[in-house]
C-alpha cells in the first residue's frame, strides 16, 4: 500500500515497527509460541484450591485495552476463548537496572491490537477480578492498522460496528471487535456436525459429486459459466448435486449424503447469496412420507443440539422444531390464503389469476412457474412454524415421480419456516421415459426465455435406464436453517465472506 494513503494512525505505526527492528525486537518472530491454557480455563477454574496448578500460565492474545498506572499497568488481552486481565509491573519486566524494555517498548511501541504473548501466574485481584501477573512479556505480531474503538463498561457494550459494510468485507475485523459472532459459526459448526451424526448413525455414506459440470443440472436455477482451457469446452460451477447422487444409487449404493457448495447466478438479499451450502440425501426404497417423518427428526436433533431446546428465538418469534411438523398441499394453501383454487386451471386461467392478485407474470413463465409465484407471493409468508407443503403439480417438478393417487401432481414437499423454503424433497423419479419427456418440456421452457429451465442430462438418462429404485431425495438450504437457530436476520451473517460488489482498494 501506497505510503500516500496511510491514517496518521497507520504511519505512526509503521514508524513504531521501524524503531522496534532497530531496536533488535522481531515484530513478527517465528511461529512457536508455548501457550499452555486460555483466558476462560483459567478465569472458570482458578481458585485458592487451584492456584498451584495456574502458577505457570502461558497465553497469548491481542491487546484490547490498557490502563497506565505509571510503574505498572493493567491490560486486556483476547483470545479465541474470551478475554483476561494482565497485570505488568516494570519491575517484573525488566528485574535489572535497564528499564528501557518496559519504559520504551510497552509504554511507546506497544498498540491496541498487538498480538502479545505473557507468562506469568494467576491471582484474584482486590476487586475480585480473576487475571494474569505477568512476568514475560513477548512481542508476537505487531498490528499496523488500528481496529475501531468499541467501549465497554459494566458489561455494556458501547459505539459496537454495525456497518454491515464494515462487518461483511472485513470479516477479520469484525471478530475481533464483536467477538460473540464467533457463536455463530461455532453453532454452524455444530448443526453440521449434528446432521452429520444423525446421518451417520442411520448408516449414510457421506460423498463428494462435481462441483464443475458440463451440464448445469438438478435444479430450476441459472449457473455460472466458466472455461476448461484444456478441454476447450465451457462448464458450469454446479447449481445442485441431485443428479450425481442419485447416479450413485443407480450403482448400488443404498443411502448417500452430501455437503454441497452450490452456485447460482442470481439475485442477492437476505436469504440468497450466490454462492451457498446444501445438504442432499438420496435413500433407497424410501418415499416422500418417510422423508418428511426423517426430516422432523433431523430437525429436531440438530435444534436441541445447536440450542438446547426445540423451542428456538428468532427475531420476536418462537418456533418450535418439536415433531410432527404441519402438512398441506400447495394448492390447498393457495386457496387459503387467495380464495382461488388453480387446481383444475389451465395455463392462461392461471394467468389470469397473477394479473388479479398483481403478481408478475411473463410470457417465459410456464403453469408451473406461475404457481410457484402466486404461492411465493401471496402465501409462504404464512407458514412461521414449520410447515411442509406437498403434492406439487407436475409441470413444478420435472425430477419427481407422479403422484401415486392425484393424478396431475407428483410426491413432492418443501418445508417452509418463518415464511421461507428451507428444504425440497421428492419421492425420485426413476422411469428415464419420462424423465426424457420432462426434460424435453424444460428445454421448451428454454427456448420461451425461461433461463432458469433444466437441460437434458442425457449421461443422466443413462443412467436410469440401468435401473434406479424407488428413492427419496431431499436438499436442505444449510444456511437459511443456520439463520434460524442462530437468531441471525440475514445470510451474510451465517457466512464468514460473503460475496460482495469489488472494493475499490488504493494500489
Amino acid at each position: 500500500m501506497s505510503t500516500l494513503h496511510l491514517s496518521e494512525q497507520e504511519q505512526l505505526r509503521r514508524e513504531k515497527l521501524a524503531e522496534l527492528v532497530m531496536m533488535g525486537i522481531e515484530p513478527y518472530p517465528a511461529p512457536l509460541y508455548p501457550v499452555n491454557s486460555n483466558s476462560v480455563t483459567v478465569k472458570e477454574n482458578y481458585t485458592e484450591e487451584t492456584k498451584d496448578q495456574y502458577a505457570d500460565v502461558c497465553l497469548a492474545g491481542r491487546i484490547m485495552s490498557v490502563r497506565d498506572m505509571g510503574k505498572a499497568n493493567f491490560a486486556v488481552i483476547q483470545d479465541q476463548a474470551g478475554k483476561i486481565q494482565l497485570y505488568i509491573r516494570r519491575d517484573d519486566i525488566c528485574p535489572g537496572e535497564d528499564k528501557s524494555l518496559y519504559d520504551i517498548v510497552w509504554k511507546k511501541l506497544l498498540d491496541l491490537g498487538d498480538i502479545i504473548g505473557v507468562r506469568g501466574y494467576a491471582f484474584i485481584t482486590k476487586s475480585g477480578e480473576t487475571s494474569i501477573h505477568v512476568k514475560e512479556l513477548t512481542l508476537l505480531s505487531k498490528s499496523l492498522k488500528p481496529l475501531p474503538v468499541v467501549r465497554e463498561s459494566e458489561g455494556q457494550v458501547f459505539d459496537a460496528v454495525t456497518d454491515p459494510e464494515f462487518r461483511y468485507r472485513q470479516r477479520y475485523a469484525d471478530m475481533i471487535i464483536n467477538p460473540a459472532i464467533r457463536e455463530t459459526f461455532i453453532k454452524r459448526t455444530r448443526l453440521i456436525n449434528s446432521i452429520r451424526e444423525f446421518l451417520n448413525a442411520q448408516g449414510a455414506l457421506e460423498v463428494d459429486t462435481p462441483v464443475l459440470q458440463n451440464i448445469p443440472g438438478g435444479a430450476a436455477a441459472r449457473p455460472f459459466i466458466t472455461h476448461h482451457n484444456a478441454l476447450d469446452v465451457p462448464f458450469y460451477l454446479r447449481v445442485a448435486n441431485e443428479l450425481y447422487l442419485k447416479r450413485l444409487i443407480v450403482g448400488g449404493f443404498d443411502w448417500v449424503y452430501e455437503f454441497s457448495r452450490n452456485f447460482r447466478n442470481e439475485g442477492m438479499d437476505r436469504t440468497h447469496n450466490p454462492e451457498f451450502t446444501i445438504l442432499e440425501f438420496y435413500t433407497a426404497y424410501k418415499d416422500y412420507f418417510w422423508m418428511m417423518d426423517t426430516t422432523e427428526k433431523l430437525l429436531e436433533k440438530a435444534a436441541l443440539d445447536v440450542c438446547q431446546s426445540t423451542e428456538v428465538p428468532v427475531g420476536e418469534k418462537t418456533i418450535s422444531f418439536k415433531a410432527p411438523f404441519k402438512r398441506i398441499s400447495i394448492y390447498d394453501a393457495i386457496h387459503e390464503h387467495t380464495g382461488f383454487d388453480v387446481s383444475r386451471m389451465n395455463e392462461e386461467q392461471i394467468r389470469s389469476v397473477c394479473k388479479q392478485l398483481n403478481i408478475h407474470a411473463d410470457n417465459s413463465m410456464g403453469k408451473g412457474k406461475l404457481i410457484d409465484e402466486i404461492f411465493g407471493g401471496k402465501c409462504e409468508q404464512f407458514y412461521v412454524q414449520p410447515t411442509f407443503i406437498i403434492d406439487y403439480p407436475v409441470e413444478m417438478s420435472p425430477l419427481t415421480k407422479k403422484h401415486r393417487d392425484k393424478p396431475g401432481l407428483v410426491e413432492r414437499f418443501e418445508l417452509i419456516i418463518n415464511g421461507k423454503e428451507m428444504a425440497n424433497a421428492y419421492s425420485e423419479l426413476n422411469d428415464p421415459i419420462d424423465q426424457r419427456e420432462r426434460f424435453e418440456e424444460q428445454v421448451k421452457l428454454m427456448e420461451r426465455g425461461d433461463d432458469e429451465a433444466m437441460f437434458i442430462d442425457h449421461d443422466f438418462l443413462r443412467a436410469l435406464e440401468y435401473g434406479m429404485p424407488p428413492t427419496a431425495g431431499i436438499g436442505f438450504g444449510i444456511d437459511r436453517i443456520c439463520m434460524l437457530l442462530t437468531n441471525q436476520p440475514s445470510i451474510q451473517d451465517v457466512l464468514f465472506f460473503p460475496q460482495m460488489r469489488p472494493e475499490n482498494q488504493p494500489s
